[in-house]
């Protein structure tokens, strides 16, 4: 007889547990990016953050705690220089490539 979980017993995942090192980040955000969606790159730079350190990734920044979590938000809409700023606290750059049909 298989045992049955309840969804509730599970454990919640946490992408920023497993994004380790500077390629799992990349990664994750090439993935991201892929998705062409402005929403879940805020969300993602924000698992990131969180995966480094919001006040690492805020003071590296030049923005406060406060801002980062707010910029990066779930439903957030971030300037792109706010994108930027925290693209390079995270030692990341976001790349444009050709689309072929």
């Amino acid at each position: 007889m298989t045992k049955t979980n309840k969804i509730s017993e599970l454990p919640e995942f946490d992408m920023a547990e497993i994004l380790k090192t500077d390629e799992d980040i990349a990664n994750y955000l090439t993935a991201v990016l892929e998705e062409n969606d402005p929403a879940e790159l805020a969300h993602a730079l924000g698992v990131i953050a969180r995966a480094r350190g919001m006040t690492e990734v805020a003071r590296a920044s030049g923005l406060t705690r406060e801002a980062l979590y707010k910029a990066l938000r779930p439903g957030s809409h971030p300037r792109f220089d706010t994108i930027a700023r925290v693209c390079a606290a995270l030692g990341v750059q976001l790349t444009a490539r050709p689309v072929h049909s």
